[in-house]
């Protein structure tokens, strides 16, 4: 796997992982008792963006690991995926 490749499978990897690591640790402002006037209830008190963008970068690192590992020691390959 070249290097623009590489980059671009990372970039996908960590836009998709994002979405599954949004969600840790938010507390709503209907949880926390205190909901500011023009905003929902669901809305997150303290949005903590730093530590998510954090987290969902070591997971995406991980996961980027393990599929880079796949692909260059051919544990996936083209002729493994089947077509109809």
């Amino acid at each position: 796997m070249d290097r623009v490749m590489a980059v671009a499978v990372y970039i996908f990897i960590w836009w998709i992982v994002l979405f599954a690591v949004l969600p840790f640790g938010v507390r709503t402002q209907q949880e926390e008792g205190s909901v500011v006037p023009g905003t929902p209830e669901s809305a997150p008190s303290k949005p903590r963006l730093l530590r998510i963008f954090l987290i969902n970068t070591l997971v995406a690192t991980i996961v980027f690991a393990l599929v880079y590992a796949a692909i260059v020691y051919k544990v996936i390959t083209p002729e493994n995926i089947p077509y109809p």
